[in-house]
């Protein structure tokens, strides 16, 4: 695996500097060429890729296809800024619904479920990422969206929903809005599972989640600059989530001084596409504070680990020298009745 993600690499590397300006001003500005990349511990000779890159080359610059061969548009909201736009190929969705019904199958859903979607549908990948992924397992898939909290506990009731998609803090919202119409997930529904994302949470707010609805909860993680939902997800062993390495090249760096740290260390997450065609990145600092970890773990996969992220580069806060992330606090918050 490792020399097959060494010849990819070389691969994407140069298929985004013949592709993308913005990777060749780059390259050429840090004196490196693709034929530098020779070895994965050459990672590090390559320049980072930020949230800001994206902005700066809004809307479409830093797609590698012409947009004739862009299928599908996403973006983010915008609301501290220009919007992150991404796109997808034909083959660059046909992979998403690959990587998504991985974690869908990891969290034991088969195509014997009924599965709600409550994330929103539109721009946010979200809706859309874990639609089609639940779809290619064959699961029976009931797109309510977000909202209308009482008329998807109904939904959940007549049909027979067994699998809740969805932002954990909105899974909270809809286990009060069931108290209010006093139905019990236990006796009146069939839940038994939850898929995740989309927020940070604790294992606290897990706790909670399963006590409330009856379920158990999963964990995934993505982020629409990288693909979206589908980088890594939770297994039955519910230690961690697995990080597609045949996909993604993870990273984990000091986020001061920008330098690699070895697996095991805390520190900010940076990803490499390896198999993206429309919108490739390299060195994509997601801001996101966790570790990578290589264990045995009981559902058999052999790809690394990542845990929760515990906070952001951007939310850290110190208080009289310590360290603090808002996801702490609310752990704690979580702890008391």
């Amino acid at each position: 695996q490792r020399q097959m993600c060494i010849r990819d690499r070389q691969y994407i590397v140069d298929y985004v500097y013949r592709r993308v300006p913005f990777y060749k001003k780059k390259f050429d500005e840090a004196g490196i060429h693709p034929s530098s990349i020779k070895t994965l511990d050459d990672l590090r000779l390559i320049p980072f890729t930020t949230k800001d890159d994206f902005r700066t080359n809004y809307p479409f610059g830093l797609f590698a296809v012409p947009l004739k061969e862009v299928v599908r548009i996403h973006s983010s909201s915008g609301t501290t800024g220009r919007p992150i736009v991404v796109g997808y190929t034909q083959k660059d969705v046909e992979v998403w619904e690959d990587l998504v019904a991985r974690f869908i199958v990891a969290g034991g859903v088969t195509a014997e479920d009924i599965a709600q979607v409550s994330f929103g549908y539109g721009l946010f990948t979200g809706g859309f990422g874990l639609h089609y992924g639940l779809e290619k397992v064959g699961v029976t898939v009931i797109p309510a969206s977000s909202g209308n909290t009482r008329k998807q506990v109904r939904l959940m009731k007549d049909f027979g929903v067994t699998v809740l998609i969805g932002t954990p803090s909105y899974a909270l919202h809809i286990a009060d809005a069931m108290k209010e119409e006093e139905i019990d997930p236990e006796k009146d529904l069939r839940l038994r599972a939850g898929l995740f994302g989309a927020e940070p949470w604790t294992e606290n707010m897990r706790k909670r989640i399963e006590v409330e609805l009856n379920i158990r909860a999963y964990d995934n993680y993505g982020l629409s600059e990288v693909i979206g939902p589908g980088v890594a997800g939770e297994c039955s062993a519910q230690h961690g989530m697995h990080i597609f390495e045949d996909h993604f090249i993870p990273e984990i760096i000091d986020p001061k001084t920008g330098e690699p740290l070895p697996e095991g260390e805390c520190g900010e997450l940076v990803l490499t596409t390896l198999t993206k065609e429309a919108l490739p990145v390299l060195r994509y600092r997601t801001g996101d504070i966790t570790r990578i970890y290589r264990e045995k773990c009981s559902c058999g996969r052999t790809m690394v680990k990542m845990d929760k992220p515990m906070g952001r580069t951007d939310d850290m806060l110190i208080i009289r020298g310590v360290n603090i992330f808002p996801s702490q606090v609310e752990e704690v918050l979580c702890s008391i009745e």
